[in-house]
């Protein structure tokens, strides 16, 4: 299935719960929030399968994020691809990427 597909499928399943229609982008950001405090505590414990779900969960919030605000998430992540793509910099041993300045 392509990643187009299950978003389209992500979307109605928000307007089935009527998320896109009642909810909004800070609502939406805070649950983004929460799955991203459960992917920390998946990483920390090792747990491969909390790992996956909140990866999961994470971008389901951001759809209905962008769904709700009337925004594009393949738009949004090409805009902030064309933002680093000529960006320069090295991993730091903490596996941190730094930019250069």
């Amino acid at each position: 299935m392509s990643y187009s597909m299950i978003e389209m499928d992500v979307i109605r399943w928000g307007e089935d719960r009527k998320i896109v229609q009642h909810s909004n982008p800070y609502a939406q950001a805070l649950k983004t929030l929460e799955e991203v405090q459960e992917l920390l505590d998946a990483i920390q414990a090792k747990d491969r399968e909390a790992m996956i779900d909140a990866y999961g969960d994470i971008l389901v919030t951001l759809v209905m994020g962008c769904a709700t605000a009337d925004l594009d998430l393949v738009s949004c992540f090409n805009h902030a691809y064309e933002q680093i793509k000529h960006r320069t910099g090295t991993l730091g041993s903490d596996g941190i990427f730094y930019k250069d300045k």
